[in-house]
């Protein structure tokens, strides 16, 4: 217990120290929402990483999809690194640095607003992200009431109130660089601590082939007739399983939180650089964490699903690891929820404010004013986020925890399609915008509402979620050739940041004079 409480101690001072020592890098609205648009690499790497996996995947998703799909749930923690991480960063990395400086926006609405001349659009943007990420903000603390239970045998509602605490006060110290280098720190602890992990488990087990052998031998006939199933290469529902990695692999690229990172790229080499560093952790933190949670039918004498959920799985198979693995455990989840809540309700407080509060609401609100009330509008957030989790802890109130299903869903939703068109074709037209934000947000609540009336397959959240996204792909051109065309001047002003000529060192570039 002392090694517990002691290596909690050291990570909650240093997680404050950064914050005390990054004030000074957030005394304006583009330094606390974006670190000045001047954060490297390896931080903006570790940022977008960490704030992409947190409790949620690592004790929630991990343990019900491992459950689900055995070993091929391998696959979601790959189409995270693939998908989510390198693609993300090719596609979208670049050209949102680019036309989000050109545009001078700090936030995802902001964004709509200038792409599309529409102020009516950032409202609705802005109130889409406010609705969908506080319910999404407080299912973070889920996955940590079981493995504090497990650790220090304490109160759920006090490890909440803790860890908002202290997370709030270096996301309003510091602003972004705070949480930037907080989440760098976390990124290193969650990398060796799921690394750990693994290996301990495994060789809890007899090592990775007598695991593998083991779990070849579970049987479950009410999910499959099957010999070995779990053990196989796609499991025992791949369909469901491509939903689950499309959501959660596709979904980072309309996320608010996650584009955000995007916007504060300092330079050429930190994309490059970033693509790689990002999709690397994505490989070792998603894929060990859903690799873990394959073996987790290996523990079923010690699981009951039905009385405790899918997730009791993970805690389930660390609870016989020695204190110090335990000690590792608790650090790698609060280190993954304190990245992802910073990144969160930094994002909802810079959008209320910037894009609902500002010029609509409160006039000539200079810098220091938008600031302030950044500070303040965190407490708020974080203050609702635990609220709401200590409710639906104590209470196990359905609509709540529905309503954190479908947010992942209804947010990617409703901005992938019109952020990825707006960036790369001129004829997105502001009529196909609307249409996505009302598609996605109408179809997830209607799923959480009346979910029964949806076909067998759409009934699942994650396939509705899915569903959503790859539709606005299709949507957002078909409306697009058929509305009225964008005002050709402020596209032409929109697109004309990719013509600007820059000049590379031929290091780089080979120059106009080669040999023929």
């Amino acid at each position: 217990m002392f090694i517990k409480v002691l290596m909690l101690i050291l990570f909650f001072g240093v997680m404050v120290y950064i914050g005390w020592i990054c004030r000074k890098n957030s005394t304006d609205v583009n330094g606390f929402v974006l670190g000045g648009r001047s954060v490297g690499p390896w931080l903006t790497a570790f940022a977008y990483g960490t704030s992409y996996f947190s409790a949620v995947i690592f004790v929630g998703y991990a343990g019900q999809f491992g459950w689900k799909y055995g070993i091929a749930s391998t696959w979601v923690g790959i189409g995270n690194a693939l998908i989510g991480s390198l693609l993300a960063w090719n596609i979208l990395g670049r050209r949102t640095r680019i036309m989000t400086q050109h545009l001078d926006s700090a936030t995802m609405p902001q964004f709509f607003e200038a792409r599309f001349g529409s102020t009516a659009l950032k409202i609705c943007a802005a109130v889409i992200t406010f609705i969908f990420l506080i319910p999404y903000t407080a299912s973070l603390y889920n996955g940590l009431s079981r493995l504090f239970g497990m650790a220090f045998n304490i109160d759920y509602s006090i490890c909440v109130i803790a860890m908002a605490v202290l997370t709030g006060v270096y996301v309003i110290a510091g602003g972004y660089m705070a949480t930037a280098i907080n989440d760098f720190i976390q990124g290193i602890i969650m990398i060796f601590g799921i690394c750990a992990v693994v290996l301990a488990v495994l060789k809890s087990q007899g090592g990775f082939l007598a695991a593998l052998d083991g779990l070849g031998q579970v049987s479950d006939p009410a999910v499959s007739s099957t010999p070995g199933i779990f053990a196989s290469f796609f499991g025992p529902d791949p369909l469901n399983l491509l939903g689950v990695v499309i959501l959660t692999s596709l979904g980072t690229w309309g996320l608010p939180q996650m584009v955000q990172k995007f916007y504060a790229i300092r330079s050429e080499k930190s994309i490059s650089t970033g693509t790689i560093v990002s999709t690397a952790f994505a490989f070792i933190v998603a894929g060990g964490c859903y690799f873990l949670g394959g073996f987790g039918r290996l523990f079923s004498a010690n699981i009951d699903i039905a009385a405790n959920g899918f997730d009791s799985v993970v805690p389930t198979m660390l609870s016989g690891l020695p204190d110090i693995l335990i000690a590792v455990v608790v650090i790698l989840v609060l280190s993954a929820s304190m990245s992802t809540l910073s990144s969160l309700v930094l994002t909802s407080s810079s959008t209320m404010t910037l894009d609902l509060l500002k010029e609509h609401f409160i006039k000539d609100m200079d810098e220091k004013k938008q600031v302030l009330i950044m500070r303040v509008l965190i407490v708020v957030f974080i203050a609702i986020s635990v609220v709401i989790a200590i409710m639906q802890y104590r209470s196990a109130n359905t609509f709540i925890a529905q309503l954190m299903g479908v947010s992942w869903g209804a947010l990617a939703g409703a901005f992938l399609a019109p952020f990825l068109y707006g960036l790369y074709w001129k004829k997105t037209t502001k009529a196909a915008c609307w249409v996505s934000f009302l598609f996605s947000t109408v179809v997830m609540l209607a799923n959480m509402l009346v979910r029964g009336s949806f076909p067998a397959l759409l009934q699942s959240p994650i396939n509705a979620g899915a569903f959503c996204m790859i539709a606005g792909l299709i949507i957002v051109p078909i409306v697009s050739l058929f509305t009225p065309k964008p005002d050709q001047s402020l596209v032409e002003d929109a697109f004309a940041c990719y013509n600007e000529k820059v000049v590379v060192l031929q290091s780089s570039q080979l120059g106009e004079k080669e040999e023929k």
